[in-house]
């Protein structure tokens, strides 16, 4: 097709800054999970529009770490790491009061790609001068091609994202058929609001610390059946994620069951099992069989 565009945007930025929140506006749909605590994403996740001439594939990317702590974190990076190399656009999300942004700075001063500065969570500023003043000063630290105040959460000015990034996007036939709005299955979707409910219902490291995994996927005419394995690092995390009775794995089932039923449109049938995996996070081999990057 003459005059067709398409690219890949990559969306990136520190932990927590809104990343998710805003692929999801611009998608319209809940693709990336969301919650209030840091580095709950692991994965590149894709999000595509496609339009008359265009086709945009976003990607929400782990939150940016100068110091991996460990395999997984560094794992992690490598996906924001290989979304830069093959990015046409960069959409770096930098939450408004945000400061020590030169390690990024840096990173993006190392590609010669166009760069579009998402300031974020402005509603938490009133004063306009200041938001004024804020664009300015990452104007100068960064040059970017624009930046775009707007708040991810409350969806205020989100619809100004895409004719910005289609001014970038180079001439180029589509990437993914029409209609697709994801390059991941539903397996994956599965685990991730499992892993979501995890990050919601627990505290401090045992969210961290636990990986899902899709046992069995089976779709039927109106019920899809999954079962999956929740792995932990040691047997007092075991001991938590159950709780007392099996009420607190019970409450992840039901609100996950909940969550998915909404997302495939469809009657789930959940079962959840815990398991310890020792030291699961620090290990190549299983970190490449949980589908993380070697």
């Amino acid at each position: 097709m003459s005059n067709f565009k398409s690219g890949f945007i990559s969306i990136i930025g520190k932990p927590n800054v809104g990343k998710s929140t805003l692929m999801n506006q611009l998608v319209g749909e809940k693709l990336s999970i969301i919650t209030s605590k840091a580095q709950t994403t692991r994965h590149r996740i894709m999000g595509i529009i496609t339009g008359d001439d265009f086709q945009v594939v976003y990607s929400d990317t782990p939150g940016i770490i100068d110091d991996p702590a460990y395999k997984l974190q560094e794992s992690m990076m490598q996906f924001v790491r290989i979304s830069l190399e093959d990015a046409d656009v960069v959409l770096l999300v930098i939450e408004y009061g945000e400061k020590n942004l030169d390690y990024i700075s840096e990173k993006l001063a190392q590609i010669d790609v166009p760069v579009i500065i998402i300031l974020n969570k402005i509603d938490l500023e009133q004063a306009q001068d200041k938001v004024l003043q804020k664009v300015e000063e990452l104007r100068q630290q960064f040059n970017p091609k624009a930046i775009l105040p707007l708040s991810a959460l409350h969806g205020f000015n989100t619809q100004e994202v895409l004719p910005l990034i289609k001014d970038f996007l180079p001439e180029h036939p589509a990437y993914f058929p029409e209609g697709e709005i994801t390059d991941k299955p539903e397996r994956f979707f599965a685990s991730e609001i499992i892993r979501e409910k995890i990050f919601v219902y627990y505290k401090q490291e045992v969210p961290y610390a636990s990986e899902v995994v899709i046992m069995s996927f089976k779709e039927q005419k109106n019920i899809i059946r999954i079962i999956a394995d929740i792995l932990v690092e040691r047997e007092s995390q075991k001991g938590i994620m159950i709780g007392k009775g099996g009420i607190a794995l019970k409450s992840v089932g039901v609100a996950a069951r909940r969550d998915m039923e909404a997302f495939f449109d469809k009657q789930v049938y959940l079962e959840l099992y815990v398991k310890v995996d020792k030291d699961w996070r620090k290990n190549d081999k299983k970190l490449q069989k949980f589908g993380y990057q070697g």
